[in-house]
């Protein structure tokens, strides 16, 4: 699902003037100086007796260190924008010394937030401080931060930094926006996350939950937002006080045909019941289904863990022999959803939808949400990239989860995301870094034709089985299904 990604421009004065600079001596420092060092290598090369041995060490060096330098001043000057995404935020370069030279930071890590000097009608002029683990303290000046970056910066923190501390003078000032920005009946920090559903989703008007907000007579309450795209989003809560769950919800838009809308609450209704029986070691439970508000809810199992697509961000793509090993596992809880009578179809298969914990895969989420919401709308919700074409023209098959999966396989190869619509070939992109054992069976799992795709799982079960067993990869990778601790 897409979610909040901010850019924020950072650009203190000695960064625009450093960037100003290196630009200046760039003909200097990619052109003369390297042409330099290379009439110097050859004179050394043709005549050596003409050149002092130390003239020419001691040159080279310096021309080398220069060049790089310079290279290194010129990307710290042009990074200057800080990211923010509910995974965590980026800092730019300049900041390393201050963070422990950790420049990514997740939510968890932001301890405390606070203000401090003076503080205008609207917007503060003097400092705002964050405290990491670790003992980092990093102070923005917030004259380099435009007001708009500035709210929408604040609302992230509001939202996943759970364990975030915020100062008296932060949380002065995130109510002085309320009252200046809102429309009676309407917070500042509604207003401001409206507005970027509406820019993101103009054809929306869905506005998610906010923390602490209850449900169920006070028995859910939501901890922070995870995801949002469209018309659903997605929570991690606490229910009865005690237990972590994941809440799915989906909304059918006021103007919706009320055919259209009668129909696609009860295909939600039926397909929450489907999923609550099923029953496998890996995958999240659908724990309930209620309405509130005339917003559908899914409660499902919490599993703890970082989803593959973080994974793979962390540590970079996998070797061949993890890959097998996985896709193995994900092809086995799709040949149980496949066998259940009737067969259930997944729907949005993604490196977003798998949680490594305690070493197993877990499947912890649905489609049904997403096709509800496909049904009220005449729209499609989900990643494009893991989409096949009969699941565009809606008209999903037991086959178009096999080309998720060829999708999501191609994903742990290469850590990118395949192209929307085309048969991936992960060897097109790593050459040998690949079998083309592996890059056949992906090709086969996204072919855009459903005759040429594997017709069902155990076919690719038995080809993945086949790679693994082969010499050039390692023998012995076979699936192990453990039970559930």
């Amino acid at each position: 699902m897409a979610e909040l990604q901010l850019k924020i421009p950072y650009k203190p004065k000695w960064s625009r003037l450093l960037f100003i600079i290196m630009c200046l001596m760039f003909p200097l420092w990619a052109i003369v100086i390297p042409a330099a060092l290379g009439i110097l290598i050859s004179r050394i090369i043709l005549a050596p007796y003409e050149v002092s041995l130390s003239f020419a060490i001691g040159s080279s060096v310096l021309m080398v260190l220069f060049t790089v330098a310079s290279v290194i001043l010129t990307a710290i000057a042009e990074d200057n924008c800080i990211y923010v995404s509910k995974d965590g935020l980026a800092f730019p370069p300049f900041f390393l010394p201050r963070l422990k030279y950790r420049r990514n930071r997740m939510w968890n890590e932001l301890l405390s937030a606070d203000l401090h000097d003076e503080m205008g009608e609207k917007a503060p002029s003097g400092k705002f401080f964050m405290g990491f683990e670790q003992g980092a303290l990093l102070p923005l000046d917030l004259s380099l931060v435009s007001e708009k970056d500035l709210e929408q910066f604040l609302l992230a923190v509001e939202l996943w930094a759970v364990q975030c501390k915020r100062g008296p003078e932060l949380v002065d000032f995130q109510k002085r926006i309320q009252d200046s920005g809102a429309s009676p009946g309407q917070t500042g920090h509604t207003k401001m996350w409206e507005d970027e559903l509406r820019r993101r989703f103009s054809c929306t008007a869905f506005m998610p939950l906010e923390p602490e907000q209850k449900l169920k007579n006070s028995k859910l309450k939501i901890v922070r937002q995870l995801a949002f795209g469209g018309l659903s989003a997605i929570y991690l809560a606490q229910q009865d006080g005690l237990d972590l769950v994941v809440l799915k919800e989906a909304v059918v838009p006021p103007g919706a045909n009320e055919q259209v809308r009668k129909q696609a609450e009860a295909m939600l209704d039926r397909e929450s019941k489907t999923l609550a029986k099923l029953e496998h070691p890996f995958i999240a439970r659908v724990m309930d289904h209620f309405v509130e508000d005339s917003r559908h809810y899914l409660i499902l199992e919490y599993i703890n863990g970082p989803d593959l697509r973080q994974y793979v961000r962390e540590n970079g793509a996998l070797d061949e022999k993890q890959v097998l090993s996985w896709a193995l596992k994900i092809a086995e809880i799709l040949r149980y959803l496949h066998e259940q009578n009737p067969p259930v179809i997944h729907r949005d298969l993604t490196p977003d939808n798998l949680v490594l914990s305690k070493e197993e895969i877990f499947l912890i989420d649905f489609g049904a949400a997403n096709q509800f919401v496909g049904a009220a709308t005449g729209t499609v919700v989900g990643k494009q990239a893991y989409i096949p074409p009969e699941q565009l023209r809606g008209k999903s098959v037991l086959q178009s989860d096999i080309y998720a999966l060829g999708g999501t396989i191609y994903y742990f190869l290469t850590g990118k995301d395949p192209l929307a619509l085309a048969e991936a070939s992960p060897k097109e992109l790593l050459g040998a870094g690949v079998s083309d054992q592996l890059d056949r069976v992906v090709r086969k799992c996204t072919a855009y034709e459903l005759e040429d795709r594997y017709q069902n799982v155990a076919e690719l079960i038995d080809d993945l089985n086949n790679v693994a067993s082969d010499e050039t990869v390692e023998t012995g990778i076979k699936l192990k299904v453990s039970a559930r601790d």
